[in-house]
Order: structure tokens, then sequence, then C-alpha cells
């Protein structure tokens, strides 16, 4: 128990929490107890912690295996930001710098150190911590360790030794995304010894979910992203080309935007990490190549150019957008070309990889189909989304573009005949493209060379845009009114189903195709006028944030080191203004508080100050004002004068700043006799006392006295807390 009380002060003094998050405690626990755990926790969920803190509290250095150099270095920034002794070994640094840090280690300063997983295997390392004194292991994006998971490492199958060398030492694995097979194989590659699987819930309730058609995509991302102004965001792109077409389209449309990709040179890929990092570029347009060494709590929006080719990679990805717990957005563009597309690498890749099996390629197939049913949800997409991972959502989550906009169905037999009728007449060899082109009464070259213009159907769904014909013939494919021959280019193939609908009675329901609905919507509530409240709010922010760029240009660190986008919005709310105010805001530790304390204190006074003289008072400027007149010496009747209030109002603004540890001389007002005579009532009576019963009992002490007595007995208890 004395260990988890030093966790709980550790949690606050270095990284500003009053409480952990659901689980962290039990992982601590069992890290404390130097058992193994296995933890699958989501992106921005909490899991570095359940590492970090028992590293503080324990004897000796934990070792985190990290499989990126970005990575590992904005982890050990972040750390040091708080005041913990943290290091990382990797090939960026100079055998020097090396060195100093493996002095570190032996002598051990280091609570936590950082590596790759080359260099964890490395013989020589392994000497040089049997040398020092190792507390846990901590493996991160454990996923990587099995050829099940969706980025499998090699290097990473070698980490079974660790067991094998460090039996004493505790091992626990980490990870956002793990199917039942990824972890069990994850538990058998590393020889977990009788393991805890730790599984927090999948849901990122602060995350909306969307999904649009996959046509004129770059418009829908250009008004996007326009409407958002200053926003961190990635947009993921399936190729190369694409990520440069489209922050070309973006900058010549005012928008700061970089591009992203493996085939830049490693200075390059750095350059543009570190822009985005530091909020001097917010739009990034990236291959999955970006993010997984990204640690960057702010970022608002995650979009999608394509479909993610399994359900792993997207909820990661999508992962990256509202790490710090506040709303954002995430926007996935689909056609079903995207499918075929993964659908022809996948098949590509398993013949010219030799050790790729037929087994792994149904795999990665199934995984492709469960993504484009994602994709073509006509229900709760975060159900189908926690269902994937084996968590059941009891109700609809009400922020996925289904639920906000719910599917109106209508009668789509004859839709579905004209389509069926059309595919029967080309013998059932075309593909999706084609059908439509037939369907709309295209006279392009093929459809005329090939006769399709004089079949029967010919120009029978021009009432439909080609968008919605892709729309609608999707929903006929997930309701096994047509089959995909993937071996035929694609051909569309009828069904014994289909048979139903054409020469049957089959009833066919399909949903008709709103996408505008929800933007209407959303603008029509993004047009309604702000509260004067929100609107004071959101300008402090903004002022709050330009002030961590500042501090954060001047010392060379990314802004969210500084302070993260929760403890911002948090100072823009409850607008503190004394010393005392700020250790109850989250994420302000001791070290935060020391080093940028007074900075923002000083910004907020004078944003308070500023309103107070123009708009009218504001949350805490009533404070400001009293002490401004009581600071040049005015006395408490003529502050009261001045600003028009009595002076009981005025006293208790003295009160109120005494209690919270500014300088003020009570005995100016009150005596040591006074005082003690409402502390001997106050046990007679319950909390929240009453003024009028500590008067009776205090044979009738004026009102203000009272007050400032009750200040003077709360400074002097936090004051006793803060010495035990």
């Amino acid at each position: 128990m004395a260990m988890m009380k030093q966790t709980q002060l550790a949690l606050k003094k270095y990284f500003g929490y009053d409480t952990f998050r659901p689980m962290q405690e039990d992982i601590i626990q069992r890290v404390l107890d130097k058992k193994d755990s296995l933890v699958l926790m989501p992106t921005g969920g909490g899991k570095s912690i359940c590492y970090q803190i028992p590293a503080l509290v324990m004897e000796g250095t934990c070792i985190v295996v990290s499989p990126l150099i970005s990575l590992m270095q904005d982890q050990v920034q972040g750390l040091r930001a708080n005041g913990i002794e943290a290091a990382f070994l990797n090939s960026s640094q100079s055998r020097s710098d090396a060195a100093k840090v493996e002095n570190d280690f032996i002598a051990g300063t280091l609570k936590l150190l950082y590596v790759s997983p080359e260099k964890l295997v490395a013989q020589d390392f392994v000497t040089l911590m049997k040398a020092g004194r190792v507390s846990i292991f901590a493996i991160d994006e454990a996923h990587c360790i099995s050829s099940w998971g969706h980025d499998f490492r090699p290097e990473y199958t070698q980490l079974k030794f660790l067991k094998q060398q460090f039996p004493g030492v505790p091992l626990i694995a980490l990870t956002a995304t793990a199917d039942k097979i990824t972890r069990r194989d994850i538990i058998e590659q590393i020889q977990l010894q009788d393991p805890t699987v730790f599984i927090a819930s999948f849901d990122r309730p602060n995350l909306s979910l969307r999904v649009a058609p996959g046509q004129k995509r770059k418009e829908q991302i250009l008004q996007f992203v326009k409407s958002r102004p200053g926003e961190s965001g990635i947009i993921y792109c399936l190729s190369r080309k694409s990520t440069e077409d489209l922050a070309e389209k973006l900058c010549s449309n005012g928008i700061p935007a970089k591009y992203y990709h493996a085939m830049m040179s490693p200075a390059d890929r750095l350059r543009v990490q570190q822009e985005f990092i530091n909020d001097t570029t917010p739009v990034i347009c990236a291959t999955i190549a970006f993010g997984m060494g990204i640690d960057k709590p702010n970022v608002r929006w995650v979009i999608h150019y394509n479909l993610p080719r399994n359900i792993e990679s997207y909820y990661q990805e999508i992962g990256r957008a509202g790490r710090d717990g506040l709303p954002s957005e995430t926007l996935l563009f689909y056609s079903f070309s995207d499918a075929i597309t993964y659908r022809e690498m996948l098949q590509k890749s398993a013949l010219e990889n030799e050790r790729a099996n037929a087994e792994n390629l149904d795999l990665q197939l199934a995984k492709l189909d469960r993504m484009v049913q994602f994709a073509d949800a006509l229900i709760c997409r975060r159900k189908m989304l926690l269902n994937y991972f084996a968590e059941h959502l009891d109700k609809d989550c009400g922020n996925c573009d289904v639920c906000q906009n719910p599917p109106q169905h209508f009668d789509g037999r004859v839709v579905a005949q004209k389509a069926l009728s059309a595919i029967a007449r080309m013998n059932q060899n075309v593909a999706m493209g084609i059908l439509i082109d037939v369907l709309r009464g295209s006279h392009r070259h093929e459809i005329i060379e090939k006769g399709f213009d004089k079949i029967k159907t010919f120009g029978a769904g021009r009432e439909y845009s080609y968008v919605e014909w892709q729309f609608y013939l999707a929903q006929m494919l997930n309701l096994g009114l047509l089959e995909i021959a993937y071996d035929q280019k694609h051909a569309l193939k009828l069904t014994e189903e289909s048979n139903k609908v054409l020469f049957g009675d089959k009833n066919v329901h399909l949903v008709r195709m709103n996408i505008q609905k929800d933007i209407v919507e959303k603008r029509r509530e993004e047009s309604k006028p702000k509260s004067r409240t929100l609107s004071i709010q959101e300008e402090l922010f903004e002022r709050l944030r330009a002030l961590r760029k500042k501090i954060a240009r001047e010392r060379g660190i990314p802004p969210y080191l500084v302070l993260g986008d929760v403890t911002l919005e948090e100072l823009a709310r409850k607008k503190p203004l004394l010393d005392a105010d700020l250790q109850n805001i989250t994420g302000m530790g001791e070290r935060k508080i020391q080093i940028y304390g007074d900075l923002f204190l000083e910004e907020i006074t004078n944003f308070v100050r500023e309103k107070n003289e123009g708009d009218g008072f504001v949350k805490g400027a009533t404070y400001i004002a009293t002490y401004d007149l009581f600071k040049k010496g005015l006395s408490v009747a003529e502050i009261a004068q001045l600003r028009g209030l009595n002076e009981v109002t005025i006293f208790s603004h003295l009160a109120y700043l005494y209690e919270k540890g500014e300088v003020i001389e009570l005995q100016k007002y009150i005596n040591a006799k006074e005082i003690a005579k409402v502390r001997s009532v106050l046990p007679m009576i319950t909390e929240p006392y009453k003024m009028s019963d500590i008067q009776k009992l205090a044979d009738g002490m004026e009102y203000h006295k009272i007050r400032l007595a009750l200040a003077s007995i709360a400074r002097e208890a936090k004051n006793r807390k803060k010495d035990e």
C-alpha cells in the first residue's frame, strides 16, 4: 500500500493528475508485484503511465523497447520536461553522448531508458544491462512481435531472451491494437510468465466517425480543412504521388501543408515531422509511414484519402487524433475501387513472397472485407468498430455519421432490377464502372464499340448520379445480390438471390443516399451565435495558445511539451489568477508550475483586466479589480466607494485572495482572539457552514470578520497539509 501511495504522489507531482484512469492502477500494482502483463489500451488511453509511474517508485531503471527513433526521442523529451530523469540510446547519437547515457544507467541515475529492439538484442547492450539494475522491461507497440499483427517487425521476435536472462524482472507488453490471435502470439513469442491480460475499452468517444463517398475527395478535403483554420491534422494516402498532389493543392489554396512518404530523404522526413510537431505546418499529407513515431496530443482530425487495408490499421491511425481526450474528427473516403486495388496488391504480394502462404493471404483478405463492411455500414459505426475488438456497445454512439444522419430506406426493387438486368444482358462480363456508365446512358467509345448502347437497359438509370449508383451497388453486394469475380477483371456476377429479384417477388430495401444532410445540419449548428462566455473562453484559449507557441520557440521544444490543449482549455475556462489555483489545473505538475506558471498567470490576468475595462466583468475580474486597488494602498472603504460595492463584499474579496495565498495583513481587520473564537464554534455546526449559524455562536461577530477568520483557518489547514 505504501508503494501505491507513492505512485499517487508521483502522478500528481510529475504529470499534474489527481487520479489514475480506469485500469491503470491495477496494471501498476501488477508491475510493482513484479508480475508480467499484456496491456491493450487505445492510443491516448494512458499506456505509458502504466510503466512510467512504477519506474519512478521502483529501484533501478525501466528499459523501454520502442520501434522508432522519433517516438523514443519525443517521449524522453516529454519526461524531461516533467522533471523525470530519462534518456535514449539509438543510432542518432554520437559515441560520447551514448557513453554518457550508459554511465548514467550504470550509476543508477536514470529512471527510464528507451532503446530500439535492435539495440536491445545486441550483446554489448545485454552486458550493459547486467552491469546496471533493471527495474522493468516495457515493450511498446507490442503488436510488432506477431506475424499476425498489422505491422510485423522480425527483429521483435528475438525479445524472448529477456525472460530467459532476466527472469526476476517484470515484463509489460503494450499495444493499442491486437486481435485474439495476435494477443496469443505476443504472449508465446516473448514467453510472458503467467501474464494478466488487461484489455481496456477500445471506445474513443471523443472521436467522431464519418465515411464519405470517394468522388471529388480533394474538393471535399479542401472545404473540410478551410473550415478548421490552424488545427493540426493528418491526411493518410495510399500512394506517394497522392500525398504530393494533395499537399500541392492545399498549398495553392492558402493552406500550409507538407507531404511525407518513405521515398523522401531521412533529413527531409525529419524536417517535415518536426514542423508538424512544432505547429509550424498544421497539415500533413502522408503515407502510413507517418504517425507511428508521433506523440502529438493535439491532432484535431485525421482523414483517410483511401480505404485502409484492415480495421487495426484504421483504428491505430484515427487514434492519432484527440490523444488529449478533446473532441476530434475522423473522415474516411471510400470507393469500391480502393478495395479492389488492395485486393490486387495482397494477391500480388503473396505471389512474389515465397514465405507467404494461403492461410495468411486468406486472413488479410478477410480483414480487408471487414474494413469494407465498416465503410458500407448502415448501423452505428462505433458499434461495428468495437465489435471487431470483441467489445459490446449497448446503445448507438450518437457521434458517427450513421447515428447523426440515420439512413432512410426505400423500396429499391426497381433500382436493383435495372442493374441486375443490365448485368445479365452484358453476359455478366463487365466491371462496376462500365455497368454504371451503361445505366446512365454514356456514349463513351468502349460502350458503343461493344454494342452496349443497344441493350434494353441502356440509360435506364439516368435519374441517379454516378456516385449514387456506386452507393446502391455496394449495398446490393452486401445484400448478396451481386458477386465480384476478382479473377475475371472484377466482373459482376449474378447470384441465386438475383434471380429472386428479377423473376420472383423478393423485396429489396436500400438506403437512400443523402450525404449532404449532416453537412447542412452541422453548418446550421456552427452558424448559431455563441454565448458571450464561450466567446471569451475561445478568445483566451487563442491567447494562451499563442503564448505557448512563443515559449516553445524560445526553448526549442514542441508546443505540447509546454502545456497540452486540455490544460489550455481548462486555464481558459477557469481563468486562475493565483499560484495556488494552478495546482487544481489538469496537467500542471510541480515542474510545469515552477517553469511556466507565472507566464500563463500573467497572460490570464492581463486578459481579465482588458475585459474588465472594455466589455465588463468576466469571471475573476472582480477580485483582480479589488486587489489592484488594495495594492495601491486604498482602504476598504475607498475601494468600496470607487467600485460601487459595499464593504462586506470587498472584505469577501480580500478573504478569498488571502485564502488563495496572496499577501494581506489580516491583523489590520481581525485579531487572533476573534479567529480563535470562530475556530472554537466550527465543531458545533456542520458543513457547509452558514454565516448566520456562526454569528449566533460567536456572540454576534460581524459577517466580514467571520469571512476573514474562515479564510485564515482554511489557509492554515492547507499549509499544514502541505507540510505533512
